[in-house]
């Protein structure tokens, strides 16, 4: 595959983007460090993200990547209201790229309402005038991009923040390790000339197919909710998912009929060597139950020393996987012009 062809159906520029994610990783982290936080930890018991789509899957990466160590509870809310929990001793993240996002700014008001500690990261709109009008802390992100290339806003500040608050430890190193490790990977996957490139193999392998994606439960939920969602915006097709060791007590037993179809899924396990080792065991297991029904199971395995490194790496294969499926199928990456339709007849009433 060209550069050109990759232009001719990526007119609105996705390549771009993920080619300079390590960099907006970079500045997400200066913002972060140099954002002030008015707020302590004192008194919070809980922290609920509120947020959806690409502002929320930054809140679902952190909620899973931090659960071996946060001492309260994390809850990813995709909705209008609140759980009834939240109160004076709940840490509400309000997460909305745009600012616009309707479903968050009526839990952004829940919130006040209930004198929740808030927080807000945005770039623009209705979520930063209410923040400033109620004197919230807020996160101030470059706008610009579709929320789902914006992870890297979406993520960092917040995790950045947490730290502030002292409710986590220090990342810095871990952070090092995390954009260097981008930088390699991305260089390694925007070569789309290159016959080891394995975004693009993983994308031919997927490509005119049904995708499946397993993984644990653990650490890699997010991770596996990630890939799902950029294969449906970039490259408009479903991919299907679960998790170890859920999916052993339900889902393992449907393989068992609609042969024909089932022999054309395309199955990807998505892996980690710090896996819980049973789940690692049942992994094993389960791409030997489901070999005998599908040809097409592949493992593809996280990369490098810390959490936070393995996490990214999995989400830069998979953002890039989805990319070149979209070229593949001769689709820009970019529009996702049903959302918009949905948004304008929302509007409307």
């Amino acid at each position: 595959m060209t550069h050109e062809e990759i232009k001719t159906v990526d007119r609105s520029n996705m390549y771009d983007l993920l080619l300079t994610f390590p960099d907006q990783v970079k500045a997400a982290v200066e913002i972060g460090n140099s954002s002030t936080i008015s707020l302590t930890s004192k008194g919070i018991e809980q922290v609920v993200l509120t947020g959806l789509g690409g502002s929320a899957i930054g809140g679902d990466i952190l909620r899973s990547y931090l659960a071996g160590e946060l001492r309260v509870p994390f809850l990813v809310n995709r909705n209008y209201t609140l759980p009834e929990f939240v109160g004076p001793n709940t840490l509400v993240i309000v997460s909305s790229y745009s600012g616009n996002t309707e479903e968050t700014n009526a839990a952004h008001r829940e919130a006040l309402k209930r004198h929740a500690k808030i927080l807000c990261i945005s770039s623009n709109g209705a979520t930063e005038r209410l923040a400033k009008a109620r004197r919230s802390s807020f996160v101030k992100v470059p706008g610009g991009l579709p929320p789902r290339a914006a992870l890297g806003y979406s993520f960092f500040p917040v995790l950045i923040a947490l730290t502030k608050l002292k409710l986590i430890k220090e990342k810095k190193v871990d952070i090092r390790e995390t954009i260097a490790l981008l930088k390699r990977k991305t260089d390694e996957y925007a070569n789309a000339g290159s016959a080891q490139n394995q975004a693009l193999l993983l994308a031919q392998q997927l490509r005119g197919h049904v995708g499946v994606l397993y993984s644990s439960s653990e650490r890699f939920d997010a991770v596996n909710t990630r890939w799902r969602g950029q294969m449906a915006e970039n490259a408009k097709t479903l991919t299907f998912g679960n998790f170890l060791p859920e999916m052993n007590h339900n889902e393992l037993v449907g393989w068992k009929t609609l042969g024909e179809q089932m022999r054309d899924i395309q199955v990807l396990f998505l892996r980690d060597k710090d896996d819980h080792k049973r789940i690692q065991i049942r992994m094993n297991i389960t791409k030997e139950v489901i070999a005998g029904y599908t040809a097409h199971v592949t493992e593809v395995w996280s990369e490098g020393r810390s959490l936070l490194a393995r996490t990214f790496s999995l989400i830069c294969l998979g953002d890039w996987v989805s990319f070149y499926l979209a070229i593949l199928h001769g689709e820009d990456p970019t529009p996702i012009s049903v959302i918009e339709y949905l948004k304008k007849e929302l509007g409307k009433l």
